[in-house]
């Protein structure tokens, strides 16, 4: 019939939405039900590249080098090996991957908002404190390893780089998919190359708390591990570059998790694993993929709003004394918290709430 005819030549001819709208007709589905469907596999598929993708990878190539297909493992473990310094000196971004569709549908499942707050300059370099960890660092992964918010149109001639384990870049396809999205290791040699031997304009983000905040993380607190935490302020005095308080409000909603004890066995085996692997085993769950009322691993689809706060200028100083750490640290730590207090009854909490700092 005409009918179908039309629907044939939308779907093979159209553009992305008329292929919508097609499916709509063909299949009667909504297009609001399509479009929730895309959100949770965007997300389903970003969970699973934190949790297994990885090892996943290593087996498989060890499983392939038994094969007959021997020969393609072998050629990328020697290109593994020729790029083994690769993540260490910036890293191999993709700006396509970073504008794929799949994250607009990632940032719109919770929905993940990005919040402007001052002009950043380009003849600066930047070291940005993300604060909370969460479970999994959703806003910091949405936000600044990917174009879906805006980074780029936000914040005009500035590179972000997240920063991660670096344990994640020893493992097979992993790190090259980490490194299209502008992922780093967290270490000193990446965050000393791209502070010193990249020009201006680049924005290191470190998600400060690690993995000892992510084992406090739960709905209805905001608490962040930062009273030690100094290291990041010794790396900004000594290039020169700007610190700037991050707080991604909504990010210890979406999971729920099992919280130990500080004397039980259970903190004893987080910290046991987070002392030499350097991340803690967290029990915790969302919502199942079916229904919102089971248990599952996908988050709870709850808003992620993150604030990118006033840049605190930092002289560079190469060897500073553990008192000029401290000073910039304090001052660093009153910036958080005063962006914490502006901002916390614009996204949902009570003007009583206070940010709990250990």
């Amino acid at each position: 019939c005409s009918v179908c005819k039309c629907n044939f030549i939308s779907i093979f001819l159209g553009t992305g939405s008329s292929i919508l709208s097609a499916l709509q007709d063909l299949f009667w589905l909504s297009k609001s039900k399509v479009e929730k469907q895309l959100q949770i596999i965007s997300v389903l598929q970003w969970v699973l590249t934190f949790l297994i993708m990885g090892i996943a990878c290593t087996l498989i190539l060890m499983y392939i080098l038994c094969t007959d297909c021997w020969a393609i493992a072998a050629l990328y473990l020697a290109w593994l090996v020729f790029d083994w310094n690769t993540p260490k000196k910036g890293g191999r971004r993709s700006q396509w991957v970073r504008n794929w569709a799949i994250w607009r549908y990632f940032r719109d499942y919770f929905p993940i908002r990005l919040v402007k707050t001052h002009n950043l300059l380009t003849t600066r370099n930047y070291i940005f404190g993300y604060h909370p960890h969460g479970i999994m660092g959703l806003g910091a992964f949405c936000n600044f390893s990917t174009e879906a918010t805006g980074v780029s149109q936000k914040f005009p001639g500035i590179r972000p780089y997240l920063a991660t384990l670096a344990g994640n870049f020893r493992m097979p396809i992993l790190r090259d998919y980490l490194m299209s999205g502008g992922i780093c290791p967290v270490n000193r040699d990446s965050i000393d190359y791209i502070l010193s031997k990249n020009g201006t304009g680049n924005a290191i983000i470190i998600v400060v708390g690690g993995a000892a905040e992510s084992l406090n993380c739960t709905p209805g607190k905001n608490s962040v591990t930062l009273k030690n935490r100094k290291g990041f302020v010794k790396l900004a005095l000594r290039h020169g570059a700007d610190l700037v308080p991050v707080y991604s409000f909504g990010e210890n909603e979406v999971y729920k998790q099992v919280i130990f004890e500080e004397d039980s066995w259970g903190r004893w085996v987080q910290k046991k694993f987070q002392k030499h692997i350097g991340f803690a085993p967290c029990i915790f769950h969302g919502r199942g993929l079916f229904s919102s009322n089971t248990w599952g691993l996908l988050p709870y689809p709850k808003p992620i709003t993150t604030v990118v706060g006033e840049p605190i200028t930092i002289p560079k100083i190469d060897n500073p004394s553990q008192r000029e750490v401290d000073f910039y640290h304090s001052i660093y730590v009153d910036s958080l918290i005063k962006l914490f207090d502006k901002y916390k009854s614009k996204f949902g909490l009570p003007e009583a709430e206070v940010l709990e700092v250990n």
